[in-house]
């Protein structure tokens, strides 16, 4: 049901403020997008753990609807919500998702545990990485869930079905037709999920996406 509170909330969006959003793509190009010393896919895992932690839905939507055009199974992408409960993370990708599921919460719970736990799988620059991917994810969350942001068609779609099972409900992202979000981006290719350099691609999560 949409709220009819929120209105005209395109108009709220990162995109009216041209040089910002400029300075913005760049930093996620970087981050999410450039090839570093984590997969696309852990990043893609990580940034919806984050969205996870923090309570929002379109960014959820987005994170793992960005996993299933990479082609991982939807399986492993709703275990993301229980992953300390799985077998289909590496103790590894536990480590990364713990990190960003207690970075993201507030209040913070990062201890100097994680890092002891991480530095036996990561290097710093890993975790440096991975940092910067919560912290991304940070800004998407509070910028999306605070305007209710209307999430894309596309991604609703998919969320709907594919993340059923984990509870995952639209809520205030649902608005009218002129505010809704445009899926423009092209499928990215799988890339893996271990920590390790991927070859160039381009993953759903970005401005131009709306995350």
């Amino acid at each position: 049901m949409i709220d009819s509170g929120y209105q005209d909330r395109q108009n709220l969006e990162i995109f009216v403020w041209p040089e910002l959003m400029q300075t913005f793509s760049k930093l996620v190009e970087q981050v999410m997008i450039s090839p570093t010393n984590l997969s696309q896919q852990l990043r893609a895992e990580i940034f919806t753990m984050a969205s996870i932690a923090s309570g929002c839905r379109h960014c959820q939507s987005h994170g793992a609807y960005t996993l299933h055009m990479m082609g991982v199974d939807s399986d492993r992408i709703r275990l993301i919500w229980t992953f300390e409960q799985s077998t289909e993370f590496s103790e590894a990708d536990k480590a990364a998702l713990r990190l960003a599921r207690d970075a993201a919460s507030v209040p913070n719970q990062v201890e100097s545990a994680h890092f002891v736990n991480l530095r036996k799988y990561c290097s710093d620059r890993q975790i440096v990485e991975m940092l910067s991917v919560i912290s991304l994810a940070g800004w998407y969350n509070r910028w999306n869930d605070s305007i209710a942001t209307v999430t894309d068609q596309e991604s609703i779609d998919w969320a709907e079905q594919g993340l059923r099972a984990v509870g995952w409900e639209l809520g205030k992202h649902s608005g009218e037709p002129h505010e809704q979000r445009k899926n423009i981006q092209d499928p990215p290719t799988r890339t893996g999920s271990c920590i390790k350099q991927d070859s160039p691609g381009q993953p759903a999560i970005g401005p131009n996406h709306g995350s």
